[in-house]
């Protein structure tokens, strides 16, 4: 049982949630704050987790189980959990239906407002995996669906959005759609050979670099508009510095002749990132609560 949880683990990438986690519980302490003036309570803090990992879950498995054909083609993905044999597809989908229930299950025990959202962000999850079949603008549409982490957390608190929250969730849009052309840079000939559709693939990787670091330009502008937007002081200022110096790193690492460190790129900077923002961001908000 324990080795096929693993398994199961292994296949939604568990470590992978380092990177929308935290920025759902910034959207969480900003929302709490901004509404209120105080800091978010841990049952509001435990139903974001259930529904984070209900979503996260499901659009993974989703993915998984839509992209098994093509996965099972491309020597980078073939050992991946189905169509290496280790999880047959009837057992994916009971457990995408069980996050499905978690998300849902969290969503109504939030507000009314996180339920009535629950059709638009399963039409997401569901709609991303399909993109890159007609589409080379499938990195904003998976932006679009990593970046509903901060406005659910948002809306998990206040039951409302609002033109902070939408600025928050444009933010993150953009940095998850930069570092997803990043990590596509490397299947671009796989992508060509089988007719699917990506930024590397229309635009070169050259092309793709360059597109990439403007998504991530507007990244660092929605992160100084949070700022005023959302009252935050100098704390927040550090770990916004830091960012646009892991953002700054993270493209001077990559070059269209030097993939090599592509990994580094996409995994340990990025989930490094969404970390020191989010410390950051609830020190400051600590400190202006208990001044």
């Amino acid at each position: 049982m324990f080795k096929k949880i693993g398994i199961f683990l292994q296949m939604i990438k568990f470590e992978h949630t380092v990177f929308a986690l935290p920025f759902a519980f910034m959207g969480a302490l900003l929302g709490s704050m901004v509404m209120s003036g105080s800091l978010p309570s841990w049952r509001d803090i435990g139903w974001i987790i259930i529904a984070m990992f209900g979503a996260r879950s499901a659009a993974m498995g989703l993915n998984r189980l839509i992209d098994r054909v093509s996965d099972a083609k491309n020597p980078r993905t073939a050992k991946r959990a189905i169509p290496a044999g280790l999880l047959k597809a009837g057992e994916v989908i009971v457990f995408i239906a069980f996050s499905f229930f978690l998300l849902f299950w969290a969503a109504f025990k939030l507000n009314p407002l996180s339920a009535k959202l629950l059709p638009i962000a399963v039409f997401l999850l569901v709609f991303y995996s399909f993109t890159k079949r007609f589409t080379w603008a499938c990195h904003l549409i998976l932006g679009l669906t990593i970046a509903l982490a901060p406005l659910g957390g948002w809306v998990a608190v206040t039951g409302k959005v609002d033109l902070t929250a939408m600025v928050f969730y444009f933010t993150i849009m953009f940095w998850t759609a930069g570092f997803d052309v990043i990590y596509s840079c490397q299947d671009v000939e796989f992508d060509k050979k089988e007719g699917l559709r990506s930024i590397p693939v229309r635009f070169g990787v050259a092309g793709a670099l360059k597109i990439a670091k403007v998504f991530h330009i507007l990244t660092g502008l929605g992160f100084i508009s949070l700022l005023f937007m959302a009252h935050l002081s100098w704390w927040y200022i550090v770990g916004m510095v830091i960012a646009y110096i892991i953002l700054f790193y993270e493209h001077h690492i990559v070059s269209p002749n030097d993939l090599s460190r592509l990994q580094t790129a996409f995994f340990t900077m990025n989930g490094v990132l969404s970390i020191v923002v989010f410390s950051f961001t609830l020190i400051d908000l600590v400190v202006q609560t208990y001044k």
